[in-house]
């Protein structure tokens, strides 16, 4: 449930509600919007039965939260969530369309800085590259691990371009956020809810990728481990899920992104290359995903993608990346978005 606390609620009165609330045994945590401070208290409701929380002073009213997912809930926090990434880079709705760009894997040191100057060139604000790589073969390029981390390092130090990595095993966290700037979980990790609650400890941002046969509130519900542990930067991308169709790797869900916004506050990320799986594919489904109303994108880019030991027939080249990004800006100013 959340407590509404009256526009005029002094911090004293505030603190004496989840004061309160914390004695009689519940989760607390706190929402202070534009127009209105909310308290969401997680935990059983029968603890209040003989407690009148409604006639404390400052608050307006006690609202009961219906869904399974509470903290991630527009009820919770009806502005939408701006993650701040760094000085210059924010997510969410009002802010410049987010535009992370990058190889899936980190090949070596001068690939990923290569990689990394052709996409801020073009106008990307991120730089996406996987240190460690989950892959359905155990036979497959498994990613370069921490010598990867470092790579993405240089690679950030070089071009200013903030870090998307992804973490599978919460053993390699430390290493992870001395580099990244943004934590991705991966498809295959997102119903991992020791990882969740791990990264839900941590400080940097957290990109949660939508599971392949995952609906949207379990994707939600997800979500909500993380931000129960204390993590309220997450944001949520849609990139694909298997349905009976075999013409493109994955189906990529764009009815998504309005449904998420209207269910939850948290930003949505659209990653249009493993949502279709051919790179051909890749430009329309981008400007697509813009036209939905996504706050940032996440594509794949390589020098070589003939070469690539990883997503190869997915990603664009740099040139491709180039032209693709005088499209985006046509489809972001049609629809009154920033770049």
């Amino acid at each position: 449930m959340i407590i509404i606390m009256k526009p005029d609620a002094s911090e004293e009165q505030i603190n004496h509600v989840t004061d309160k609330l914390k004695k009689l045994g519940f989760g607390v945590h706190l929402s202070k919007g534009i127009e209105r401070t909310v308290i969401g208290a997680i935990g059983d409701k029968r603890l209040l039965a003989s407690e009148n929380i409604e006639v404390l002073p400052g608050v307006s009213e006690i609202v009961p939260i219906s869904k399974p997912y509470k903290l991630v809930s527009r009820e919770f926090k009806p502005d939408n969530t701006v993650i701040k990434v760094s000085d210059k880079v924010s997510v969410g709705s009002g802010e410049p369309l987010a535009i992370i760009a990058g190889p899936c894997s980190v090949e070596s040191k001068e690939q990923i800085i290569e990689i990394a100057r052709a996409v801020k060139e073009a106008g990307a604000t991120m730089l996406r590259g996987g240190a460690y790589k989950p892959r359905t073969s155990p036979y497959s390029f498994q990613g370069l691990g921490e010598e990867g981390l470092k790579h993405l390092g240089l690679a950030k130090k070089e071009t200013g371009l903030p870090i998307v990595t992804e973490c599978m095993d919460a053993r390699d966290l430390p290493a992870i956020v001395k580099v990244a700037d943004i934590v991705q979980i991966g498809a295959r990790n997102m119903q991992n809810f020791v990882l969740l609650k791990e990264v839900g400890k941590i400080k940097k941002p957290v990109l949660l990728k939508r599971g392949p046969g995952s609906t949207i509130k379990e994707l939600l519900m997800s979500a909500e481990y993380i931000l129960s542990e204390g993590n309220r930067n997450v944001m949520l991308c849609e990139r694909g899920i298997k349905t009976l169709e075999t013409g493109t790797r994955n189906t990529l869900d764009l009815s998504a992104v309005p449904v998420i916004k209207e269910l939850s506050h948290l930003p949505v990320v659209v990653d249009p290359s493993h949502g279709v799986g051919l790179w051909k594919y890749v430009p329309s489904m981008t400007l697509a995903s813009v036209a939905a109303g996504a706050d940032g994108l996440i594509i794949e880019v390589h020098t070589h993608p003939d070469e690539a030991l990883s997503d190869g027939p997915q990603s664009l080249t740099p040139d491709n990346f180039k032209k693709l990004m005088k499209e985006i800006k046509k489809v972001a100013s049609s629809i009154g978005r920033k770049m």
